[in-house]
C-alpha cells in the first residue's frame, strides 16, 4: 500500500513525488518512458533555485532574447542580471524521474489503464511495459501528472476536457556554428501569422542542437509545413534534423483540480502554462510541489478536502501573473498588426526590463510604480494606434 502513487514522471510528477518522499510518505511514480515533450527548455534561475537544479543540467545559457515582428523588424532584448538556461527535456525528464527514484521513490514503467477501488481505496491498474501485463499498484492517493488531456484527469475529474489547448510541435535539430543569423546564446520568438497565427514560433539554441518550433489553436494549421517555413526563414533548412515531436499545451488552469476524495492533478494535466509565453517547466515542477503539498496534508488530517490546497497555494502566487500574461495574448495575438505593434512595444526599455524581472523572479514586480504607469499607457497607444509600428 503506497501513500501516493503519482501517474506521469516529467517535471511535475518527479517533483511531487521527490518532495512526498522527503516528507516520508512511499510513493510509486509511473510512467510511459520514452516519450518526449515538444518544449523550448528555456528555465529560469528561479526554478534552478528552488528545485535544486546545478548548472551541468544546462546545454546553454542565453543571454539575449530575439522578438521578430511579422515583417521581419528584429528587437534584441538584453537578459540583465542573469540568463536563462537551456534544457533538453529527452535529457533533464530521465535525470528528474531517477533523482526521485534515488530518494526513495518506487518506479514503475507503463501506462495508465484506470482506477478501482474494490475496497473504497484507489487501486491504479496500469500496462508493464516490459511484459504488457495489466499489473495493481494500491494507495491512498492519487496524483495525476499525465499531461495534456491526462487520461487520470478525463476519467476522475469533472471539467478536465475544457481546458483550450495550444498544438505544439518542434524539431531538434543539428545546431549551425554562429553567425548572423543563429546564435548560440540567443533565444529567438517569433511573432508572424504565417508561422503562427495565434500563437508564436521560436528558434532556441540547446548547444550542440537547437530546438525549433511552434505554436497554434488552430487545427486546420499544418504544424510540420508551418516548421518548414519558419525554418526557412531563419535560415536553418539545411540543419540535420535529430528529432521531431508534438502536443498538445494547455493554455488555463483547471477550475477544479481533484476530484473530492483520492485523485489530484497536477502540471499540464491542471493546465498550470503560461498564457502568452507558453512557459511550462518552471510552472509544472511548482504545481508538483503544491500537489505533494496538499497530498502530505490529506495524509495527515484525514480530510478531502485538503486537496483543494494544491490550486489555493498555485493561484495565490501565480493568478495575476497568469491573468496579465493572458491579458497581453488575447490583446496582440490576433493579428499581425497586433502583432507588429507588440512587438514595437518590445523597443522600450521599461518594458525590457520589467519583463525579464518578472520572468526572473516569478513575480510582477511592484517596486517601480512610475515605470508600471509609463509602460500601461505606452501599452494603451500602441494598442489604439496613437503610435506607428516604426518608432523605435
Amino acid at each position: 500500500m503506497y501513500d501516493v502513487v503519482v501517474i506521469g514522471g516529467g517535471p511535475s510528477g518527479a517533483t511531487a513525488a521527490l518532495d512526498l518522499v522527503h516528507s516520508g510518505h512511499r510513493v510509486a511514480l509511473l510512467d510511459r518512458k520514452g516519450r518526449i515533450k515538444p518544449c523550448g527548455g528555456a528555465i529560469p534561475p528561479r526554478l534552478m533555485q528552488d528545485f535544486h537544479i546545478g548548472d551541468d543540467q544546462l546545454l546553454a545559457k542565453v543571454n539575449t532574447a530575439r522578438m521578430i515582428s511579422p515583417t521581419g523588424r528584429k528587437v534584441d532584448i538584453p537578459i540583465e542580471n542573469g540568463f536563462v538556461g537551456m534544457v533538453d527535456r529527452k535529457d533533464f525528464d530521465p535525470f528528474l524521474r531517477q533523482r526521485a527514484a534515488d530518494a526513495g521513490a518506487d518506479y514503475f514503467t507503463g501506462t495508465f489503464v484506470r482506477i478501482e477501488r474494490p475496497e473504497g481505496t484507489p487501486v491504479v491498474i496500469y500496462r508493464d511495459k516490459a511484459t504488457q501485463e495489466e499489473r495493481e499498484l494500491p494507495c491512498k492517493l492519487v496524483i495525476g501528472a499525465d499531461g495534456a488531456k491526462s487520461r487520470v484527469g478525463l476519467a476522475e475529474v469533472k471539467d478536465a476536457d475544457k481546458v483550450p489547448l495550444v498544438f505544439a510541435y518542434h524539431e531538434i535539430i543539428k545546431a549551425p556554428p554562429k553567425s548572423a543569423i543563429y546564435d548560440p546564446e540567443r533565444c529567438d520568438v517569433i511573432y508572424d501569422g504565417a508561422i503562427s497565427p495565434d500563437f508564436y514560433g521560436w528558434v532556441f539554441p540547446h548547444g550542440n542542437s537547437a530546438s525549433v518550433g511552434m505554436g497554434t489553436e488552430l487545427s486546420s494549421v499544418n504544424l510540420k509545413e508551418a516548421t518548414a517555413a519558419l525554418r526557412d526563414a531563419a535560415g536553418l533548412s539545411d540543419c540535420e534534423t535529430i528529432r521531431k515531436e508534438g502536443a498538445p499545451i494547455p493554455l488555463r488552469p483547471l477550475d477544479r483540480w481533484d476530484n473530492g476524495k483520492d485523485v489530484l492533478l497536477a502540471g499540464d494535466a491542471a493546465g498550470v502554462v503560461a498564457p502568452s509565453s507558453g512557459e511550462g517547466i518552471y510552472y509544472a515542477m511548482v504545481g508538483g510541489r503544491v500537489a505533494a503539498t496538499a497530498c502530505a496534508a490529506t495524509l495527515a488530517s484525514g480530510r478531502v478536502k485538503d486537496l483543494r490546497l494544491a490550486r489555493q497555494l498555485f493561484m495565490k502566487e501565480h493568478k495575476m501573473v497568469f491573468r496579465v500574461l493572458g491579458s497581453m495574448q488575447n490583446a496582440y495575438y490576433r493579428s499581425d498588426e497586433r502583432r507588429e505593434r507588440f512587438v514595437s512595444l518590445c523597443h522600450d526599455v521599461d518594458v525590457q526590463r520589467l519583463t525579464f524581472e518578472a520572468y526572473m523572479n516569478k513575480k510582477l514586480v511592484r517596486a517601480r510604480p512610475m515605470a508600471h504607469l509609463k509602460i500601461g499607457i505606452k501599452n494603451l497607444a500602441h494598442l489604439t494606434g496613437l503610435v506607428a509600428t516604426t518608432r523605435v
